[in-house]
């Protein structure tokens, strides 16, 4: 039965439809209110941003009357209950309302830090769109969901997820997993800022820094990073490859070298250039001759190699199928309970003593992939800590941010979330 028919089901069990909190009314957490509010069952019953002005277009968009905006949670919880859309400028206080699933859409790892952790603890399930969040301290979130009682996941729509759905495929028929990877489809300018992609930016409707993150490298390296960490996989190496390819190339560009690939090692992920984006993908291969002849015969290739290829995603337009997963089946599209890998940054400009470091997709750093155990044996900073620090001496630019060369922000809660993680060893 369709997802759809049995949110309608659930609703007609429970009296009203399943209600749903979104932080963060930008072009994702707009983009999600528009899609997931037409799926039956499910309703937007609260919006929280920090401009009360994207809350009221966010309804708008939805046709809906003019919200009820307030930071005091008893108003909010009477406008929720009496099918008055709500909204609210404090996020914070998401965790104390009347509602069943909270959606984070915000992609700054504190903020959602806060929200998640806050909610989980409240016992109420939470979905993100902040992978940023997730490659910093998501094994703990699937920790703390789990001894709640309640599910966390990264929906759907962003490419981990996907590509992880591909793995699962391959290995649920028993296929060897070579890799797994995203096409990346913007070019890489690892030294961009929202400044130099501002033109490019206002004409495809888009925040700066949120384009910023995907010339620079930052969003597939977290990307990568957490999809890595969901499947088992490993990197191919720090800051990954990142070669040429076409669909109709991949299954011979990603096998190892010995077979005429760039492959040093199999089981891992990485991304390419070309026309793969937005797609993601996994080369797989049989030691089974029959199945190889059949895979050769549905027109998948000569062989050995063969590429299981989705040509799209559909980024916050396919994420309520994440909240579908989580209310009716109790299920997370994408969670990890252990790391491959840590997302560290590379300068994009020379810090001098005192300087503070903006976000991801700002002026200060890059994400960089890397495997967990060389980070570690590096002594690299996480990329989701560094908003906030001050480097204690001047770093040049392109140098990998160490624990030495800052002075964290520890009034934060991801740094103590982190902490935490750390300590029990996830």
């Amino acid at each position: 039965m369709e997802y759809r028919s049995r949110l309608e089901e659930l609703a007609k069990k429970q009296g009203r439809k399943s209600r749903l909190a979104l932080v963060g009314a930008g072009q994702m957490g707009r983009g999600f209110a528009n899609q997931s509010q037409s799926m039956g069952g499910i309703v937007v019953a609260v919006i929280a941003d920090v401009d009360a002005a994207r809350i009221e277009q966010a309804f708008a968009d939805l046709g809906l009357p003019e919200p009820v905006i307030s930071d005091d949670v008893a108003v909010l919880n009477e406008a929720i209950s009496a099918g008055k859309p709500a909204g609210t400028t404090n996020a914070f206080i998401v965790s104390q309302l009347n509602v069943d699933v909270v959606v984070e859409a915000t992609g700054v790892p504190e903020v959602g830090a806060r929200v998640t952790s806050a909610c989980l603890n409240a016992k109420k399930h939470v979905a993100v769109l902040n992978v940023e969040m997730d490659v910093t301290i998501g094994p703990l979130l699937t920790k703390m969901a789990a001894d709640n009682g309640v599910v966390y996941a990264v929906c759907h729509g962003d490419e981990p997820v996907e590509a992880l759905a591909l793995v699962e495929f391959a290995r649920d028929l028993s296929f060897e997993v070579i890799m797994a990877g995203k096409g990346k489809n913007n070019p890489f300018e690892p030294l961009s800022t929202p400044a130099t992609v501002a033109e490019r930016a206002a004409a495809k409707k888009m925040n700066p820094k949120m384009l910023c993150s995907f010339t620079d490298g930052s969003k597939t390296m977290i990307e990568m990073s957490a999809l890595a960490n969901a499947t088992g996989l490993k990197l191919t190496k720090r800051g990954m490859i990142g070669p040429e390819a076409s669909v109709k190339t991949l299954h011979n560009v990603f096998v190892p070298t010995a077979d005429g690939g760039v492959l040093e090692e199999t089981g891992v992920v990485d991304y390419c250039t070309g026309d793969v984006a937005p797609g993601v993908f996994v080369i797989v291969k049989t030691d089974k001759e029959y199945v190889a002849h059949e895979m050769s015969y549905l027109g998948m290739g000569p062989g050995p190699y063969f590429s299981l290829y989705r040509p799209y995603h559909l980024a916050s337009v396919e994420a309520p199928i994440t909240i579908a997963k989580i209310l009716v089946d109790g299920q997370a599209s994408f969670a990890c309970t252990s790391r491959m890998t840590e997302v560290v940054a590379a300068t994009k400009k020379v810090h001098q003593a005192g300087d503070v470091f903006d976000g991801i997709g700002g002026y200060s750093m890059r994400a960089v992939a890397d495997r967990k155990e060389d980070a570690l044996r590096d002594n690299l900073v996480p990329i989701g800590l560094l908003q906030g620090a001050r480097a204690k001496h001047e770093i040049p630019v392109g140098a990998l941010v160490t624990w030495d060369d800052v002075e964290i922000d520890e009034t934060q809660t991801i740094v103590a979330l982190r902490k935490e993680m750390d300590a029990l060893g996830l």
